[in-house]
């Protein structure tokens, strides 16, 4: 299928509403949004295409065991089953992990995918599987690859379009997954970062005017971004600056306007604003990272945005190397499985069950889906140092929660063996999954873009809806 832009005329002339106005200084200068609808009208990607559904990924970056979250093994040998028990749910014949009381309220609101499995074992190969469903062309045991192709967000990004409102249709929750890149789509489509939504006065740089700048000394900085303009197409002939684009920069002031223009979109701000939540609610997701991220979430969904991504690090400071979900028994530093997974639990639990309740009670549960996942699961035996457990690397085996999104809710898909080494019943690959999320965001997954050789890259050459869920 080819990929066939349509653009559409882009706003001009001043920008309005001067003292709503809450662009960033940072919009004058690197990648602002200015920045990326040029980019866009470049590529003939100006589109608009509001469709109204929305993905919310709590992408678990680590490698959460699956023993310890949704697939417990209570018959396993000890040295399998590790140092939890599985707790009943609401839904009879499905346990999960103690940590997840109030997950395990609302069973009947979320399906588990318990057979997923691949074999990137290093976590930027394992990630750019999953996210992007492309297995890198040469395996990185360094974990410091980068994708060769575009991630799920930013595909979305292209096929969905620019929305009218200036909404983005990719958004990173503080930031985006590090190891993907737009590539052939363009820089543009990267996800715009909103920053740590928990920290006091929380506003996405781009949308927060900096110490005291009103209008009227923004439209001062408008002039100082237009004489710096000037100044970059008189030397850049003489120069041979490689950075500089001439013909970008003729058009680059009408793009700052329209970023402008669409920044003083009273939807957007709206959407980016927490305080505009009951205070009970926030605490009820949690005042803490992933508890405010995945309220901001609900928000940004909720307006129209196609894929928010929330990047599932540590909440707070001051963990020692537990950043993530990479549960290696580490006896230097006095953290194991056990105690990593019972700090996580007390904000991921609190939060994802809220996420998933509110979406409930508002009746977006058609048009939101929510998945939480990470890149590969853990090893089935546990190991030791020095009294401290651990579990590496697994991809052969892993789990995922899926709730929401219009699809058949309250069930088990697929099954691990008796040890959770290996999928025994209805093995998935990350493919499936992601052509699951296709399907919901209206995207056909059969899509075709060409990359920089003009050779066609589909979205995904393998993987089909999984059929329990659609």
């Amino acid at each position: 299928m080819s990929d066939t832009p349509v653009t559409t005329t882009l706003c001009k002339g001043p920008a309005s509403r001067r003292e709503f106005l809450r662009v960033g200084v940072s919009a004058l200068g690197g990648l602002s949004l200015a920045d990326l609808l040029a980019a866009r009208a470049a590529v003939g990607s100006n589109t608009t295409n509001e469709l109204p559904t929305s993905v919310i990924l709590f992408w678990m970056w680590g490698g959460p065991s699956q023993i310890e979250t949704f697939d417990p093994k209570p018959n396993a040998p000890s040295e399998y089953r590790g140092p939890f028990r599985p707790i009943a749910t609401s839904m009879p014949g499905i346990e999960i992990c103690e940590l997840f009381p109030q997950l395990a309220k609302v069973a009947g609101r979320y399906s588990l995918i318990r057979s997923l499995h691949h074999e990137m074992a290093s976590h930027n190969d394992g990630s750019i599987e999953l996210l992007t469903g492309k297995t890198p062309s040469v395996a990185d045991a360094t974990s410091t690859a980068k994708s060769e192709h575009p991630d799920l967000g930013m595909i979305a990004s292209r096929l969905r379009g620019s929305r009218s409102d200036g909404l983005p249709q990719y958004i990173g929750i503080p930031t985006q997954p590090f190891m993907t890149r737009p590539q052939y789509l363009g820089v543009s489509h990267s996800a715009f970062v909103t920053g740590d939504p928990s920290a006091e006065n929380f506003r996405p740089a781009n949308l927060t005017i900096h110490g005291g700048l009103n209008g009227r000394r923004l439209d001062d900085r408008i002039n100082l971004a237009r004489q710096f303009d000037q100044h970059r197409r008189r030397v850049a002939p003489a120069t041979h600056i490689p950075s500089v684009d001439v013909d970008r920069v003729d058009g680059l002031e009408a793009f700052h306007q329209q970023a402008f223009q669409l920044l003083t979109s009273t939807s957007v701000a709206n959407a980016f604003d927490l305080t505009r939540e009951d205070p009970k609610l926030r605490d009820r997701y949690g005042r803490h990272l992933w508890g405010q991220s995945c309220l901001l979430a609900r928000r940004l969904a909720e307006a129209g945005a196609g894929v928010i991504t929330i990047d599932a690090l540590a909440p707070k400071q001051g963990t020692p190397l537990y950043f993530s979900w990479d549960d290696h028994a580490n006896a230097q530093n006095g953290w194991d499985l056990a105690k990593g997974m019972t700090w996580r639990a007390e904000h991921m639990d609190p939060a994802l069950s809220a996420l998933i309740e509110d979406i409930h009670q508002r009746g977006l549960e058609e048009k939101i889906l929510v998945v939480a996942v990470g890149e590969f699961g853990r090893t089935p035996r546990v190991t030791s140092a020095n009294g401290c457990l651990g579990r590496d690397h697994w991809p052969q085996a892993q789990s995922a929660l899926i709730a929401g999104g219009g699809l058949r809710m309250g069930q088990v898909v697929g099954a691990t063996n008796s040890k959770a080494e290996y999928p025994a019943e209805r093995p998935l690959h990350p493919q499936d999954l992601l052509a699951t999320i296709y399907h919901h965001l209206g995207i056909n997954h059969r899509h075709e873009f060409p990359d920089f050789s003009g050779r066609p890259i589909p979205v995904l050459s393998h993987g089909e809806p999984i059929r329990e869920l659609v």
